[in-house]
């Protein structure tokens, strides 16, 4: 049994996300359905800061910090393609499986690995030897990408107890 969504997150968290074509169908393997999601996310960015993405054949991943609450931003973007798509490739069956999957991130380690996960979920799937090589991701610059939100940032405290440190020994006074 799945553990019930809260109603609405806390502003300023930020989240990895994840959504599904329908019927895990392929479309962002065609170049005009990548595009036009890469513009939909551009679009939307008034409504949360967005760190990661990769838009992979029959899924997404995102990194991003919503304004409002997490489900806003996943509405704005799944619904904001599926208008578009429509509208713009004559589409006329549906594009996305219903809901999210989202981890809230926890910490600068977290915001980190995940997005190390995102770049190279290309490469584990084997549609490119190099991150840097796969076009549908936040590495290609396509879409403006934004920075670490403050609240993940190490403050100077948290590298520091306050104690005295001591400067390292040289190799020679080492070796005695």
């Amino acid at each position: 049994m799945r553990p019930r969504r809260e109603p609405l997150r806390q502003r300023e968290q930020t989240y990895f996300v994840s959504f599904q074509t329908a019927d895990r169908r392929p479309f962002f393997r065609h170049e005009n359905w990548a595009n036009l999601l890469r513009n939909v996310l551009a679009h939307y960015k008034s409504a949360y800061l967005l760190h990661a993405y990769v838009l992979m054949p029959d899924h997404v991943h995102l990194l991003l910090t919503p304004g409002e609450s997490v489900e806003k931003a996943v509405q704005l973007i799944k619904g904001g393609f599926s208008y578009r798509v429509k509208r713009e490739l004559h589409w006329q069956g549906d594009v996305w499986q219903s809901g999210f999957s989202d981890h809230r991130i926890r910490d600068i380690q977290d915001f980190h690995s995940h997005i190390l996960y995102i770049h190279q979920n290309p490469v584990r799937a084997g549609l490119c030897v190099r991150a840097e090589e796969y076009f549908y991701c936040s590495l290609s610059k396509a879409v403006a990408i934004d920075a670490i939100p403050q609240r993940l940032k190490p403050t100077i405290t948290d590298r520091f107890d306050g104690g005295a440190q001591a400067p390292p020994l040289p190799k020679a006074a080492a070796a005695r």
